[in-house]
């Protein structure tokens, strides 16, 4: 693909490709229509999508958005719980025209500010599930610490493994 090119997504969306190092969240977006049509009660990724998030909470505290209040309250009670630290991010609705394309229903990209935000709401575009989780993960511990040694980490998955069970278990 190459800037100005134009996809069209699983459900139908026209994509102004505007960045073509955003081409995960163009995958990610047709995951969670493909998701969506099962009808769950709650859908959660998590994405290696953006170095904005390192570059906003760095490495140690994941970001995640949603749209729902109790939801976000699980999921920072959990991160307490579980020591996993995660640090909700607002799906700030102001950014979302940053998005908007002269020539397709939407653009793959911000214009280069907020990008863990635009990106999270160029996903949101894609879910039609009210309780939807998403986690911006770096996926990388850069130091040694007890139960989380140098180099790849499960960032963001004890605190939702602790919510989910939470929520789910007898």
């Amino acid at each position: 693909m190459r800037p100005g090119d134009v996809i069209i997504s699983r459900n139908g969306s026209s994509i102004e490709i505007t960045n073509t190092d955003a081409e995960g969240r163009l995958i990610l977006a047709d995951a969670l229509v493909k998701a969506d049509e099962d009808q769950p009660d709650l859908l959660l990724d998590f994405a290696t999508l953006t170095g904005a998030a390192r570059i906003a909470l760095g490495p140690d505290l994941v970001p995640f958005y949603t749209a729902d209040e109790s939801l976000a309250l699980a999921m920072e009670a959990a991160a307490l719980a579980a020591h996993d630290p995660l640090w909700r991010m607002p799906l700030w609705d102001a950014y979302d025209s940053d998005l908007d394309s002269p020539i397709a229903d939407m653009r793959n990209s911000g214009d280069g500010q907020a990008g863990s935000i635009t990106a999270a709401l160029f996903l949101r575009r894609f879910v039609k599930t009210p309780q939807w989780v998403h986690l911006d993960i770096y996926a990388w511990s850069p130091r040694d610490r007890p139960a989380r040694p140098l180099g790849g980490d499960a960032t963001g998955l004890r605190a939702v493994w602790h919510m989910l069970k939470e929520r789910y278990a007898p």
